[in-house]
């Protein structure tokens, strides 16, 4: 069973490896170099503070997967838009650890208060992702044609979009912090 919670300083270790793999061996995100431990800690302490979450998905006491929502822009009037990232261990793709992470990720942004979540997917080749998306919910947005350079070939970028609450239907009365 899959149990998704809030990351704690324990997950950073399992966090790092999933994402080293996706970048080492997959298109889905366009870094091209594994980060640190260190440069994790500090991502993840940026989004935290902003006070957005970041969730893992836990299967048996071994991290599977994380999911988070940050800024989709620094601009002010982007304010109200945060933009997701999922990642799964590979080992567990088509477990329902996506699934299980995205729609918390959507419930807990949109109980903040934001109005419209964005994805950012690498590789219109990513079927897996796009899937996912449009199952919760997500729209075509636009694909950006052949913006990254990896693995000696050029990738697009899917841009999908999803509202949150009333969405763009009002002008929300209160600020986020």
């Amino acid at each position: 069973m899959i149990t998704v919670r809030d990351f704690t300083p324990d997950d950073l270790e399992a966090v790092t490896r999933i994402y080293a793999r996706h970048v080492t061996h997959g298109t889905g995100t366009f870094d091209e170099s594994a980060p640190s431990i260190d440069e994790m800690r500090l991502t993840q302490k940026k989004v935290r503070e902003r006070g957005l979450p970041w969730l893992v998905a836990d299967m048996q006491g071994a991290v599977i997967g994380y999911a988070y929502a940050d800024r989709f822009r620094d601009r002010s009037a982007y304010r109200f838009t945060v933009e997701n990232s999922v990642y799964v261990d590979p080992a567990h793709h088509r477990r329902n650890a996506g699934r299980a992470l995205l729609t918390e990720l959507l419930a807990r942004c949109e109980a903040l208060g934001y109005r419209q979540m964005i994805a950012v997917i690498g590789d219109s080749a990513n079927q897996g992702s796009i899937a996912l998306h449009r199952a919760l919910g997500f729209e075509d947005a636009g694909v950006y044609k052949s913006v990254g350079l990896k693995f000696g070939r050029w990738l697009d970028t899917v841009m999908m979009q999803r509202p949150l609450g009333k969405g763009g239907g009002s002008v929300p009365s209160s600020e986020l912090r």
